[in-house]
C-alpha cells in the first residue's frame, strides 16, 4: 500500500499528488515512469513521475483526470492509499554532451515535460521551456517551470495569456533568433511532437520524443506499447519512453493512440469510488 501524502489540484483537471514509495523514490531518475493500480479490481496506468525525493521516500505524480482510473485517484485524498506502485520503469533521460536544449510541451504533457526539463537543468544544461496551452485557464506549471529551468515561455492557442500562437510557432522563432540548441525535447500530444520533431529535423536539429502508450505489464510482454522507430519495432516501457524524433513513424503512432478513443469517451461518464465502476448516462 502506498499512501497519498499530500494532493493539489492544479486547475479542474489537473492533480499533483505526493505518494510515499521509498523503494521507487531511492533509484528514480528524469524520464522514468511508474505503473499503478487504484485497488484490486483497478487497471494498470503508466504515469511519469514529476520528481523524487530520495529522502524522504516520495514521488510525484500529475495527472489529469480524463480516464476510468485517474477519476477514481481523483476521488482519493490525503491519508488514502494506492495499492499498487511499480517502477522505476523505463531508461532514464540521456544528457551527456547537451549544452543547450528547447523542451516543448503541449497541454498536459507539460506535466511530463516538467521533470524532464528540471532534470536536465540540475544536470547543469541550459534549457528553454516553450509550455503550450488551449487556454488561460488550462495552464500549468508556470511558477515552477520559471524556478526549474533557464527561461519560460507560454503559448495559448487564443492568446488568452503569454503569445498567441503554437508551440512550434515559437520554436521556429526561437531557432531564428540564433539559439543553437543541441537538441529538441517534444512532450504531448503525438501530433504536436510529430510537427515539432519535423522542424527540428529542418533546422538540422536532433529531437527527441517523450511517447505516451497503452501500457499493461512494463516488461515488453503484452505489446500494448509498441510503436515503430527506424522501421523497427520498439516498446515505449523498455526501450523508451524516449527516441530519436526523426525516426518515429508518426502516422501508426498517431492511429494506435485513438484505438481506445470511444471505450475512454464512455469511461469519463461517471466513475463510482466504492465499486470502481462505471455508471453511463443516456
Amino acid at each position: 500500500m502506498y499512501k497519498i501524502v499530500s494532493k493539489r489540484k492544479l486547475n479542474d483537471t489537473m492533480t499533483w499528488l505526493v505518494i510515499d514509495a521509498p523503494l521507487v523514490a531511492r533509484k528514480a531518475k528524469p524520464g522514468q515512469f511508474i505503473i499503478l493500480r487504484t485497488d484490486e479490481h483497478g487497471e494498470r496506468i503508466p504515469l511519469t513521475m514529476a520528481g523524487h525525493d530520495s529522502e524522504k521516500g516520495t514521488i510525484d505524480l500529475i495527472y489529469a483526470a480524463v480516464g476510468r482510473t485517474t477519476m477514481l485517484m481523483d476521488q482519493l485524498e490525503e491519508g488514502d492509499y494506492l495499492l499498487d506502485v511499480v517502477g522505476p520503469l523505463g531508461k532514464p533521460t540521456k544528457m551527456d554532451g547537451l549544452k543547450k536544449v528547447c523542451v516543448v510541451g503541449g497541454g498536459t504533457g507539460n506535466a511530463l515535460a516538467y521533470p524532464l526539463a528540471c532534470g536536465m537543468h540540475d544536470h547543469g544544461i541550459h534549457v528553454d521551456m516553450i509550455a503550450g496551452f488551449k487556454s488561460k485557464a488550462q495552464v500549468i506549471l508556470e511558477d515552477e517551470f520559471k524556478v526549474g529551468v533557464d527561461r519560460v515561455f507560454i503559448t495559448t492557442d487564443d492568446g488568452s495569456y503569454g503569445e498567441k500562437g503554437f508551440t512550434t510557432d515559437k520554436l521556429k522563432a526561437l531557432i531564428e533568433e540564433s539559439n543553437e540548441y543541441d537538441e529538441v525535447v517534444a512532450v504531448g500530444p503525438p501530433m504536436m511532437m510529430k510537427f515539432t520533431c519535423k522542424i527540428a529535423e529542418e533546422y538540422g536539429i536532433h529531437s527527441i520524443a517523450s511517447l505516451t502508450a497503452y501500457m499493461i505489464d512494463g516488461t515488453g510482454m503484452c505489446g500494448g506499447c509498441r510503436c515503430i522507430v527506424g522501421g523497427e519495432n520498439k516498446f515505449v516501457c523498455v526501450d523508451g519512453p524516449e527516441f530519436d524524433g526523426a525516426l518515429v513513424d508518426w502516422d501508426e503512432l498517431i492511429k494506435r493512440s485513438a484505438y481506445y478513443s470511444e471505450q475512454e469517451a464512455r469511461d469519463r461518464a461517471h466513475v463510482c469510488r466504492l465499486t470502481g465502476g462505471v455508471r453511463y448516462h443516456d
